[in-house]
């Protein structure tokens, strides 16, 4: 059953006056962390882990517990067993996540039930986060500034040829562990399998090697090791397709977990293959769209956004409004590559949503002007729009930019760069290592939340 806290513990109450005080942003942290709205949006979400979590069963770990570890692991970056540890060893963080003398959870029980959290729930809890920081006047949500960036997901740079190797052996692995199962329950009729991890492995990197020569007859020989490649992968499907058929027959829990898991990845592996074939045989451009860069990550999103370290970054687009104060108001994952210049109107109706105003000041870079999007914000009724236009400019704009408040504006901007920088340094938005769209929203709501809790704890 869902518990909501521990009860105080006497001895802890006794040996408190030893412990050395907390620090002051660690100690503004858990104040604002004590806000009941705050609470219950997380208590919600972990009460519908099972049919049954409210009403009966064992006693869980309880919600304050979960939700202060789970801020104390992204606000210090710590992964889930050394969050584990750093609350065991430490009276301060026990008596900050509130477990006193109590079992800390263990990093898998951490884990489930961060993994119950829904993204949205996250986006509720930076709302009211807001709401707080407007309250303690951390901010007054007078200005605007709005800017994305693009965090990665957790995968090795994509080829076509690694991908292939990786379909053969998820699937050959999973294909024997399936028969494994079938075999005991008696089920004959399966034709011989043929494992061809290693020569897939093998003939992977024989074409990456292949490749580096660049040549004419290096191109030859790199498109026949292709074929004998997707062939190796041709078969595996086949041979695991036939093995799924079988397995959903089987009542057994473990033969039906098997046939999920190879249901998911064989259309991944046709995907694959129907792409190499389309670039390397048939010499066709294939879409970013209709392209699949991980059979882990099937998500992940191609963005070329122009960087000269980073041409080409995968993951998702990340856009930001941070306000007065250094708060992150609103945050959302966009889907695909969108122009920057699609942004600026969304933002700032998030703004007049969240502060029920529209801002006084609003700024973006020169790659979201146009005369639409600075129109709109004066529908809005904002009044200093900071839009600096690129390439040609006239008399007129170039006296309008030369404005002083324009000029301050633009340098008031400046400062969201430095606020992503720490994002993606302090807070893990450099590169998610949670796992599915679900886990990268999650990551990206938790290292924002923690990116605004240590302002408010600073301010």
């Amino acid at each position: 059953m869902l518990r909501d806290r521990h009860t105080i513990d006497k001895v802890f109450e006794q040996i408190l006056p030893l412990v050395p005080r907390m620090e002051p942003v660690l100690a503004k942290i858990d104040q604002i962390l004590e806000d009941g709205s705050l609470f219950r949006l997380i208590r919600d979400d972990l009460g519908r882990r099972y049919r049954w979590t409210l009403i009966t069963g064992r006693n869980s770990t309880p919600v304050d517990v979960i939700l202060r570890m789970l801020v104390i692991k992204r606000l210090y970056g710590y992964s889930y067993e050394e969050t584990e540890k750093v609350v065991s060893d430490s009276l301060i963080l026990r008596q900050f996540c509130r477990v006193y003398l109590n079992l800390v959870p263990d990093d898998t029980t951490l884990i489930k039930w961060a993994n119950v959290v829904k993204p949205e729930t996250l986006e509720k809890f930076n709302d009211r986060i807001t709401a707080l920081a407007v309250q303690l006047k951390v901010s007054k949500g007078r200005k605007l500034r709005t800017d994305g960036t693009a965090v990665e997901t957790n995968i090795h740079l994509p080829s076509d040829s690694r991908q292939l190797a990786d379909s053969v052996r998820v699937l050959a692995r999973t294909v024997e562990r399936a028969r494994r199962v079938l075999e005991q329950t008696g089920e004959s009729s399966l034709e011989i399998f043929q494992n061809y991890t290693r020569a897939a492995k093998i003939k992977a990197h024989q074409i990456s090697e292949i490749l580096r020569k660049r040549t004419d007859q290096a191109k030859e020989a790199g498109q026949q090791a292709y074929a004998e490649l997707i062939e190796m992968t041709q078969k595996t499907v086949e041979q695991a397709q036939q093995t799924t058929e079988h397995s959903e027959q089987q009542p057994e829990k473990a033969s039906q977990r098997l046939a999920r898991t190879l249901r998911t990845f064989i259309p991944r592996a046709r995907q694959v293959i129907d792409q190499t074939q389309r670039r390397i045989i048939q010499k066709e451009v294939v879409p970013a769209s209709d392209k699949l860069v991980s059979i882990f990550e099937p998500h992940t999103d191609i963005i070329v956004r122009g960087k000269e370290n980073h041409p080409v970054e995968y993951g998702h687009k990340v856009w930001l409004n941070e306000v007065d104060g250094g708060i992150i108001s609103h945050y959302r994952i966009l889907k695909g590559n969108p122009n920057d210049n699609l942004q600026w109107i969304p933002s700032l109706h998030a703004h007049i949503l969240t502060f029920k105003k529209p801002p006084e000041q609003a700024s973006a870079d020169r790659g979201l002007y146009s005369q639409t999007n600075e129109q709109a914000a004066r529908d809005l009724g904002v009044e200093k729009i900071i839009l600096p236009k690129g390439g040609y400019r006239s008399k007129k704009r170039c006296e309008h930019e030369s404005q002083d408040w324009f000029i301050m504006g633009r340098c008031w901007h400046a400062g969201v760069e430095g606020r992503i920088s720490v994002l993606k340094r302090a807070h893990g938005l450099r590169r998610c290592l949670d796992h599915g769209s679900p886990g990268f929203d999650r990551w990206v709501g938790w290292g924002i939340i923690t990116g605004n809790l240590k302002v408010m704890g600073r301010a």
